[in-house]
């Protein structure tokens, strides 16, 4: 059996608050396989969202650990979680989080400039993913000429600039119609069964059914983790 992408064990996150330490995760526990493609879910407050963070590498849990393509995270240090995020991971959120100055391809290629990629290798392969999420004729437009489903796709290439292994999504269609939200979600149907990882956090019962897992958030706990009906 194939190593786990990731691999969560007794993983809790408590924050001090005016009223004391409040719980936000309860010892997870959680294994993620290459080329799943799985959905966060739960009401706000369940700890949901600060589970991506930990995923992400975006937080450090207070207990627990977090094996990451079999790396320890948790007890990593900043440069070296840094070179594992972004080697390892893509991120795309519900906001676009594209800089308005800068032309669709530089900012699908700022990824690799943290990577330290030279310039030309920079613009082919942001080019190449703008092609890959069908908006390579608009590389040198700005964010602003473009629509809000249209800047979500140049984030998702964003994420993929570096090839990474796993995508983390954060309620990618929170800011989207309808119309619009069903395009994206076939968007990471095709790159998952290209064998990327996607695990994507949403409260949308009609997202979370493209995902082929749902696991379920409850006051810090998983409560429910099963396949979908497509699946099971």
């Amino acid at each position: 059996m194939t190593e786990p992408v990731i691999r969560v064990v007794g993983l809790g996150k408590s924050y001090e608050t005016a009223a004391g330490l409040f719980p936000a995760l309860r010892g997870v526990n959680l294994e993620i396989r290459p080329g799943e493609y799985i959905a966060i879910m739960g009401p706000s407050g369940s700890g949901k969202s600060t589970f991506m963070n930990l995923l992400g590498c975006l937080d450090t849990p207070t207990i627990g650990d977090y094996f990451l393509t079999g790396s320890n995270v948790a007890h990593m240090d900043k440069d070296a979680l840094a070179i594992l995020r972004n080697r390892t991971l893509g991120f795309v959120f519900q906001g676009f989080n594209l800089l308005p100055r800068m032309s669709l391809q530089d900012n699908v290629a700022l990824p690799l400039v943290y990577a330290g990629a030279d310039k030309e290798t920079r613009r082919a392969a942001a080019r190449e993913m703008l092609d890959k999420v069908g908006l390579g004729k608009y590389a040198e437009s700005l964010p602003s000429r473009i629509s809000g489903g249209q800047q979500q796709r140049v984030a998702i290439a964003r994420a993929l600039v570096n090839r990474p292994r796993l995508i983390l999504a954060d309620e990618p269609t929170g800011n989207l119609d309808s119309h619009t939200s069903e395009e994206i979600m076939r968007l990471f149907g095709e790159l998952n069964a290209e064998g990327i990882t996607v695990v994507l956090v949403t409260h949308e019962q009609d997202v979370a059914a493209h995902a082929k897992r749902q696991v379920k958030f409850l006051d810090g706990e998983i409560v429910s983790d099963h396949l979908t009906a497509e699946v099971a």
